[in-house]
């Protein structure tokens, strides 16, 4: 049994996420590593695939956009390849990969390819402050 007086009292948290997935997500990138980069949530091997495990949760696309079928999968390889940018497990040269990446993925998904690019062109221009290693887009919170 825990002890009343041990029982912590403030809540530690983080806002902004929107989505979280609810099945393991594997999807074949055109990046290319000299080794299999393993995170909790995200993975990149050496082959390209990323991995995404059940739980991981992201923010979708950000700026004057909306989201929609078309932008998710983008959306998600995005946020997940920035985020390893962030952790250090990549460096940034891999940014501009990543930012093609969500405009491919969008075509395929259905967007029309003016707002493709007009999604690469955003994240080209303001994306970089987001991959800034051991930036953290939710810091942790506390509640009282």
């Amino acid at each position: 049994m825990i002890d009343p007086i041990e029982i912590e009292k403030k809540v530690y948290y983080s806002s902004g996420y929107k989505y979280q997935l609810r099945k393991d997500f594997y999807c074949q990138t055109s990046l290319r590593h000299e080794s299999d980069i393993i995170t909790e949530w995200v993975c990149l091997y050496k082959n390209g695939l990323m991995y995404f495990k059940h739980g991981y949760a992201w923010d979708g696309c950000s700026g004057p956009t909306w989201d929609d079928k078309t932008n998710m999968r983008g959306g998600l390889v995005h946020d997940g390849g920035y985020q390893l940018i962030r952790l250090g497990q990549i460096g940034p040269e891999y940014k501009e990969a990543f930012d093609r990446e969500l405009q491919k993925a969008m075509i395929e998904d259905g967007a029309f390819k003016i707002r493709a690019w007009y999604y690469y062109q955003a994240v080209k221009r303001f994306g970089a402050g987001s991959c800034q290693p051991g930036y953290d887009p939710y810091p942790v919170l506390c509640a009282p």
